[in-house]
């Protein structure tokens, strides 16, 4: 091959990105010079039409021809077998921008939604490590069923942000001791797991010593009003005998 050798391009196959998909097949057959064919599609020649108008529809017809065979080699069968009507590229164009042009617009708006709600994900209060992180997962996994390619590294980023202030200290120690950047979704979900857990004992600690305190405070209290009654009446009974 010489390096004057023109190097064909690839037919675009129809992945079921219709928007992408349709951007590079409308410029491949541009290329072929067959878009025309495509785009407006074909008139009959009248009886009335001069010999050039007949030739220029004999040449349009061919270049639909062939751009019905691009569009044939493009799309899968099973997709294909779908489109009632193949008579002219024309058709097959217009019944594919038909099928999937509002299926692609649909997922789209779904997958802003998903975007807005990953943006505006928070800790809620009262929510434990795990029930977050099971919301987060669920959020990032519809996410990438649109095939949107989020990284671990977003994820755990975005997490670290959304977490109640409780957790800042850990978030502080995380962020000086580990390489975010190749921090997993689990590794931080564990570090976070055990630092919740030690706020939890840290808690249940400083609630038995309330309680212990509580309790102490009025033993102290009850014994110190026995105190005074029993003083009370001993007094009395000093007087009944005084008097006697």
């Amino acid at each position: 091959m010489t390096s004057d050798s023109f190097v064909q391009p690839s037919i675009p196959c129809f992945d079921g990105h219709y928007d992408h998909w349709s951007m590079l097949m409308e410029n491949f057959l541009r290329s072929k010079e067959y878009w025309q064919a495509v785009s407006k599609g074909i008139s009959e020649s009248g009886t009335s039409a001069t010999d050039a108008q007949r030739l220029e529809i004999d040449t349009l017809k061919l270049k639909d021809l062939k751009a019905k065979n691009y569009l044939f080699q493009a799309i899968d069968r099973s997709t294909l077998e779908t489109i009632l009507c193949k008579d002219t590229s024309k058709d097959i164009w217009d019944s594919m921008k038909k099928k999937f042009q509002g299926a692609t617009r649909a997922r789209s708006q779904q997958l802003q939604a998903l975007r807005s709600e990953f943006e505006l994900h928070r800790m809620q209060s009262g929510e434990t490590i795990l029930d977050f992180f099971s919301r987060t997962m669920v959020i990032i996994s519809k996410m990438r069923t649109f095939d949107e390619k989020i990284e671990d590294v977003v994820v755990v980023e975005k997490s670290i942000l959304s977490l109640k202030p409780k957790f800042n200290y850990m978030v502080c120690s995380i962020e000086e001791s580990k390489d975010l950047d190749i921090l997993s979704i689990d590794e931080l979900q564990v570090s976070l797991l055990v630092h919740e857990r030690k706020l939890e004992q840290q808690d249940n600690v400083e609630l038995a010593l309330k309680v212990s305190s509580d309790h102490s405070i009025k033993g102290n209290g009850r014994r110190k009003s026995n105190g005074h009654n029993d003083r009370g009446r001993n007094i009395g009974r000093g007087r009944g005998n005084y008097g006697h």
